[in-house]
């Protein structure tokens, strides 16, 4: 059967795809060009993440990794804060406000550096991370910057998105030459390319409103079946309507593939060979709609349907345990870009050795996949552990490569 180059594409647009091409990864086993892979070792990591989720949740009762937990510093909650202060009108316009806020904060969370930190304006409090990332977007978010109704400061419209500037985004994470964060301009274009893809569409984002990231709430909801929604579709309605947010990089039939990239030793018999699609910022997002779905009343199924994040932390955790070694280990002290063989090389790894390590932790606790999905996996879990181990090996607890990244990735 002959498929069009815009069909092969979109196959490519999936979680299962994501998944599929990270497990054709693993198994190229010794022919890797970049790592060597000691799958022996997984046994003791998956006890190190079962330590780090007992130690944080002794029940077990663990959330899901999402952006609300970086909402949660220090055992404050600062979204909780707001949402008991709010008399909302509906559950469906708490569900608009928290997809504005998550879309919009999600898309600002690659990785900020280790000197970057957020002044809390309120306390004095800095910090640092993505906790500290959270937290500026937020206080922008509760401060109108995203608004265009003074009297209505909880919400972002897309004609605001369309008009930001760097400069704004500069005064808002309290960037300076002292406090340099990464990425800042790939951070200002994505929300002012999401702006003008949320305004392109007003059947997607303007259902029951003017044009806003949040109007997607409405486009799921319709599309609930009696109320029921599987996260995988969540991922695949991300990629579908916000695609043209992301810069260009590989298209395929005049469609952008987003988080994609080229690795030779991946190779198929269609026109997708060589291509690894990992989508790592809009599976985060799509996690991070979880619950404010629920929230308005909407189940969501299949949730072990999405993969676990190709990113630093859980990608860091797997070198840090002697799973993946670098074939070269001078490679260790050279900087790489995120389109370098090696780096979309230890992504796609990471995605399906995190399958494998959720297989052995779901054995020793007696657990199934509903019960611990990958989403509390990497909560608990492998995010934690990575970023405790790297505090451990290194002393500003970065990643153990060296990552040349525009904030638009990871």
């Amino acid at each position: 059967m002959i498929v069009s180059p815009e069909a092969a594409a979109k196959s490519l647009l999936n979680a299962a795809a994501v998944r599929e091409r990270a497990h054709a990864m693993l198994a190229l086993g010794e022919r890797l060009p970049n790592f060597r892979v000691d799958l022996r070792r997984l046994d003791d990591t998956a006890q190190l993440v079962i330590d780090t989720t007992r130690a944080a949740y002794p029940s077990l009762d663990v959330p899901f990794h999402s952006r609300w937990r970086h909402f949660d510093i220090d055992g404050f909650d600062y979204w909780n804060e707001i949402d008991k202060a709010v008399v909302w009108p509906s559950p469906a316009e708490k569900a608009r406000t928290a997809f504005d806020l998550a879309i919009v904060s999600v898309l600002l969370d690659a990785g900020a550096g280790p000197s970057w930190r957020f002044r809390y304006p309120v306390s004095g409090e800095t910090i640092g991370r993505s906790e500290g990332l959270a937290l500026a977007g937020l206080v922008m978010f509760r401060n109108c910057e995203f608004s265009m109704w003074p009297s209505r400061p909880l919400r972002v419209d897309a004609s605001v998105l369309a008009d930001l500037t760097e400069a704004k985004l500069i005064r808002g994470f309290q960037v300076s030459d002292d406090n340099p964060l990464l990425g800042v301009a790939g951070r200002a274009d994505l929300l002012w390319r999401l702006g003008r893809t949320v305004a392109a569409a007003p059947d997607i984002f303007a259902r029951e409103d003017t044009p806003r990231p949040g109007g997607l709430f409405d486009h799921l909801a319709a599309i609930a079946d009696s109320k029921r929604i599987a996260a995988p579709v969540i991922l695949s309605e991300l990629l579908a309507h916000l695609g043209p947010i992301w810069p260009s990089r590989l298209s395929l039939g005049g469609v952008a593939l987003g988080d994609c990239w080229r690795h030779p030793a991946l190779q198929t018999d269609d026109q997708t060979t060589g291509l690894v699609p990992l989508h790592k910022l809009s599976q985060w997002l799509a996690y991070s709609l979880i619950e404010p779905l629920q929230w308005a009343g909407i189940e969501v199924t299949d949730i072990d349907g999405l993969t676990g994040l190709a990113e630093y932390r859980n990608g860091g955790l797997f070198v840090d345990t002697g799973v993946l070694t670098l074939r070269d280990p001078a490679a260790m002290e050279r900087e790489h870009g995120v389109a370098s063989e090696l780096v979309v090389e230890w992504r796609a790894l990471t995605v399906a050795l995190l399958d494998r390590l959720a297989e052995i932790m779901r054995t020793r606790l007696n657990m199934d996949r509903r019960a611990l999905p990958l989403a509390k996996i990497l909560q608990g879990g492998t995010w934690t552990a990575g970023r405790a181990i790297a505090k451990q090996l290194r002393p500003d607890g970065g990643p153990p490569l060296k990552i040349v990244s525009d904030g638009t990735v990871f």
